[in-house]
């Protein structure tokens, strides 16, 4: 079972960037958290590191559903989608909510699991 979508792009990692941000924003999404992996890691560790940077995505009205129906939901949220070069491309993943929910024995998530799931895919198919 894979855990996430992932693909290379045609665009830059800069581009990449910035593209998937509003295509999160045309779901709905808001952008929690970017974090800068590369540059964390040089400024703990003094490596260098290629790009790599943790967006958290959050779409509000889902995950207050999802926190009305288990209140340790939190653990999983927010919803990582990632952007990564490796061999001079750029390379997005996206995390399936569904399968990361599955792990909760709750019935109620996962109707919300599916609906968040589909707005990330269609961010992911957007983005080339």
């Amino acid at each position: 079972m894979t855990y996430g979508f992932s693909k290379t792009l045609s665009q830059d990692f800069d581009a990449a960037l910035e593209s998937v941000k509003e295509q999160l924003q045309e779901e709905g999404f808001g952008v929690l958290t970017q974090i800068p992996i590369h540059e964390k890691l040089k400024e703990k560790l003094g490596v260098d590191f290629h790009n790599y940077v943790i967006l958290g995505a959050c779409n509000p009205p889902s995950a207050h559903k999802a926190l009305l129906a288990e209140e340790n939901i939190g653990l999983m949220l927010p919803c990582n989608v990632i952007l990564y070069e490796k061999e001079g491309k750029t390379i997005l993943s996206v995390i399936k909510p569904t399968v990361a929910m599955s792990m909760i024995e709750n019935p109620d998530l996962k109707g919300i699991a599916d609906k968040i799931e589909s707005k990330l895919q269609r961010v992911f198919d957007r983005v080339a």
